[in-house]
């Protein structure tokens, strides 16, 4: 995943129209900050920190006032909202997922990339999550990257790019968990 971590080698990258390849550090520390969010798949949650901490950390690091409409209703949708004065540590794989979610969503960036967001929930929580995130794309205009291997969660995108050492060797529109894994299937012979 790209997101501003690495300079593009070649072509550009461009994130809401500003091309990042551009970008000094300070700048694409600010990119990353304020217009991308992460959620990665081994959470990254400072352990010294509450799980509210954690998920107003980006609002703390931009200096700005946390939008507690916002953050409750993440929390609501997210099912951690008796969660919050827990650090990391006592809480649930499931749940330092979600509260890496909320932390990526937290700015309501413009981006965001999500590293198999769903592997350590069960079937129902994955489902209220990437309805959720499905949410995010079709109400607030976001743009989300995701990384997984699981059929179900791909179809909830609007394309599927499938990867084969490092490259792409097919893609799918409107994908359902059926075309995913005819296409898997047709890519592994």
């Amino acid at each position: 995943m790209h997101g501003g971590l690495d300079r593009p080698t070649s072509g550009h990258s461009f994130v809401g129209g500003l091309d990042i390849g551009n970008l000094d550090d300070a700048g694409l520390t600010q990119l990353r900050r304020d217009r991308i969010g992460f959620a990665f798949q081994y959470f990254n949650l400072i352990p010294t920190l509450t799980a509210a901490e954690n998920i107003t950390l980006p609002v703390a690091l931009a200096g700005a006032k946390v939008d507690q409409e916002w953050l409750d209703y993440l929390v609501g949708q997210l099912g951690i909202a008796d969660r919050l004065t827990h650090r990391p540590g006592e809480l649930s794989g499931g749940q330092q997922q979600r509260v890496a979610c909320a932390r990526a969503l937290m700015n309501k960036p413009d981006l965001i990339f999500a590293d198999e967001p769903t592997g350590n929930l069960d079937s129902n929580s994955s489902a209220d999550l990437l309805a959720f995130l499905r949410r995010s794309v079709t109400e607030l205009g976001q743009s989300i990257v995701m990384v997984t291997h699981d059929p179900r969660s791909a179809a909830y995108a609007d394309r599927v790019v499938f990867l084969a050492d490092g490259k792409v060797v097919s893609e799918l529109e409107k994908p359902t968990s059926d075309s995913i894994l005819e296409r898997m299937r047709t890519l592994g012979t």
